[in-house]
């Protein structure tokens, strides 16, 4: 389907690798372009795997009411911060998600609950990868986890090695079969929600509480956390920085440039703005 403002009311896109800079800020173009689009009636929605305090952040100097699907889409929040949706992990499966991987040295274990983010030990790489909201975390005992408000566990590897992480994928896959949601929201991280999360069935339930559908929707992403939103969205687009799989797993989607060229920013100028629109 060809994107056009009379065919599309609302826009959802990834954050890493999408529409941040490789340094994990919004551009000043892209930022600019994002408020042109507001004032111009789109509906905008992030859409990532980052914890909604982190999201709220960059909301903020987006300077834009947007709706956030956070967690993968165990979380949404609509543009003044109330709770649409939740879904925790199951509690009594999160002692035995870690321990798949605790044995692991260099495994980093994660847990977003409620308004923080767990960490097991320290990692100053994933503090500076936050550096546009500043959200960070804090340290937990893997071995007396908390287990209430978990919207997602995840975990790195400290040499970011993508194919050891997917041996573990395919360990939790066999073990907690349609008891939880598996997907890598980046090469290097591997995460376990609850059973049926993904942005797209959160991005329906935005579009549907708007009175609208998927079908009113464009997406932009480049994770394998993406595909369902890019799939059910009425167009897709990812970003031909993408890895390998998710290229794969999209053979029909059109691709897009980087995040280092503004490229979803670009996409929305050229085809939802008018000229006049963008030069106001």
């Amino acid at each position: 389907m060809t994107s056009t403002n009379k065919e599309i009311h609302i826009v959802a896109s990834d954050l890493d690798g999408t529409l941040l800079a490789p340094d994990h800020k919004l551009s000043p173009y892209t930022r600019n372009t994002l408020k042109t689009l507001h004032q111009n009636g789109f509906t905008f929605v992030f859409a990532t795997g980052r914890h909604h305090v982190d999201v709220s952040g960059i909301r903020k100097m987006a300077g834009i009411p947007a709706y956030m699907i956070t967690s993968n889409g165990a979380r949404i929040h609509d543009p003044d911060d109330q709770l649409m949706f939740s879904s925790n992990v199951p509690e009594n499966l999160i002692p035995a998600i870690i321990q798949v991987l605790s044995h692991d040295e260099d495994i980093f274990i994660h847990l977003y609950r409620h308004d923080e983010w767990l960490i097991s030990h320290e990692d100053q790489r994933l503090k500076d990868f936050h550096n546009e909201s500043g959200f960070s975390y804090r340290l937990f005992d893997v071995n007396n986890p908390p287990l209430d408000g978990v919207s997602k566990v995840f975990f790195t590897h400290k040499n970011r090695d993508h194919d050891i992480l997917t041996t573990y994928e395919e360990k939790l896959n066999q073990q907690f079969t349609n008891q939880v949601t598996v997907a890598f929201s980046s090469p290097w991280c591997l995460e376990v929600m609850g059973p049926g999360i993904s942005k797209g069935h959160a991005l329906d339930v935005v579009a549907q509480s708007l009175n609208k559908s998927l079908d009113d929707c464009v997406a932009f992403g480049d994770g394998m956390n993406d595909i369902e939103m890019l799939t059910m969205a009425g167009t897709g687009l990812v970003m031909e920085t993408a890895h390998e799989k998710v290229m794969a797993a999209l053979p029909e989607i059109q691709r897009i440039g980087s995040n280092e060229h503004d490229s979803v920013a670009r996409y929305l100028e050229a085809n939802l703005l008018t000229i006049a629109d963008c030069i106001a």
